[in-house]
């Protein structure tokens, strides 16, 4: 059964455009209260919190009011990062989570993500039924739900985030620079960094509403890059809007993205001796840490773009570590999604157990040189099947030899295919990116 609302991560747009109005998120909430409803015996209860995004007060009343019109109790949460939903959703055992966020995006875009009561993704069975649930007309439940404020859940989600670490364990000595992207984690990442003993400094830690992710956070680490720097730390850590993507800067300056965050906590696992049986990147993970990995026996394969898909790879391996090079990392054995917060003190764990820094833990992975072209199409297109564009990637693959791949893949989100050539030798990449992406647009058009 074809989606028509629900997308990978949930349903986001532009607010006030397309499914992101005020009249379609009651509905929604009416829709998912009465489909989980019928899942499940006795009093429901729905957890919800959201970002900073000034839209996300104006969906978060119609969501409740739409929940509790189908006889749904609703724990409001507040701004709080989506892997805090996802934990609380498991700890106070009710039936379903609800994030109000566009993640990484402007703050004009907003969006609606589901958790389940195991605090992992809805399954694609119960939002097909959200989804035709959606188009009956909306009815009100003999025994409505009501709503109560849960005032100590982000003291509870702090908690949990310290817990994560062996006991004992201390950053003090550690000077941090914190970017919060004026986001979720505002008013949690300090505290969870401070009462570890580290030495914190704070930037993009003031949301008004608008300013979420705006020249700020893990898309946009320049003005940490410049802080950690300027102040002599040790390290810096950006989140993203939702607080479920991270990337580090090192006390040079240089910027560490998902792929070797990944690296340094399957390393130092392989090397502690609590193992690494695997790890799950994606199509768009760095050919270099395929073969870091590799050199150290770890076993790696590649997902689809997505965190739903990383995790599917994870759960049918049984493997606990995957993640994408944006730096969305999952720690399954410690929490159900992707989590910036753990992933960091993950990170920060291997750090202290080999008494190094990060700049010189990252030398075991070397990046090598990416080169990217969107070429831009008329509409969805099908690459399978063509034997001239075929023929140029295999030609291309020809010449580098084993020591760099070719991807191409149509966007989901967009008209264009990507282009993507990586290898050893930047000129050669870059010309083999240019003449693919020139095949491309001759044979699609």
């Amino acid at each position: 059964m074809a989606r028509k609302y629900f997308g990978t991560d949930g349903i986001r747009g532009r607010v006030g455009e397309g499914a992101i109005t005020p009249d379609f998120v009651l509905r929604l909430g009416w829709a998912a209260g009465r489909v989980l409803g019928r899942h499940y015996e006795g009093r429901k209860r729905i957890l919800m919190g959201k970002d900073t995004r000034i839209s996300g007060y104006m969906f978060e009343s119609a969501l409740q009011a739409g929940l509790i019109n189908a006889g749904i109790d609703v724990g409001l949460l507040g701004p709080m990062p989506t892997p805090a939903i996802a934990y609380l959703t498991r700890t106070f055992q009710a039936q379903a989570g609800i994030v109000i966020s566009a993640s990484h995006n402007p703050y004009y875009d907003n969006g609606i993500k589901f958790f389940s009561g195991k605090g992992t993704k809805l399954p694609d069975d119960i939002e097909l039924e959200i989804e035709a649930e959606l188009d009956k007309p909306m009815v009100t439940a003999e025994r409505l739900g009501k709503a109560k404020r849960i005032d100590d859940a982000a003291g509870r989600y702090i908690e949990f985030c310290k817990g994560t670490l062996p006991w004992g364990f201390s950053l003090s000595g550690l000077k941090i620079v914190l970017d919060c992207a004026n986001g979720a984690t505002y008013h949690i990442a300090p505290n969870v960094f401070q009462e570890l003993g580290a030495n914190v400094e704070v930037i993009a830690a003031e949301p008004d509403g608008e300013n979420i992710n705006h020249e700020c956070g893990s898309t946009k680490p320049g003005r940490l890059q410049a802080r950690v720097l300027e102040s002599g730390a040790d390290l810096g850590i950006a989140f993203d809007g939702d607080g479920d993507r991270l990337v580090f800067v090192d006390h040079k300056g240089e910027l560490v993205d998902g792929d070797e965050i990944l690296y340094l906590i399957a390393s130092y696992r392989k090397r502690s001796g609590a193992g690494c049986q695997g790890v799950v990147g994606t199509l768009m993970s760095n050919f270099g840490f395929e073969l870091a990995l590799q050199k150290l026996d770890i076993p790696f394969v590649r997902a689809n773009v997505g965190d739903r898909y990383v995790l599917e790879q994870m759960h049918q391996r049984g493997w606990v570590l995957g993640g994408e090079n944006s730096g969305h990392i999952v720690c399954g054995d410690v929490t159900t999604t992707g989590d910036g917060i753990v992933a960091a003190l993950q990170v920060l764990l291997a750090l202290s157990e080999d008494g190094a820094t990060l700049n010189e833990l990252k030398q075991g992975m070397r990046k090598l040189p990416q080169h990217m072209i969107n070429v831009r199409t008329s509409g969805k297109v099908t690459l399978k099947g063509n034997e001239v564009i075929d023929s140029a990637v295999q030609a291309a693959e020809a010449e580098l030899a084993g020591r760099g791949r070719v991807l191409l893949r149509p966007s989901g989100t967009e008209p264009v295919v990507r282009v993507m050539v990586e290898g050893e030798e930047p000129p050669l990449v870059a010309r083999l990116s240019e003449e693919l992406a020139d095949v491309v647009k001759k044979a699609l058009s």
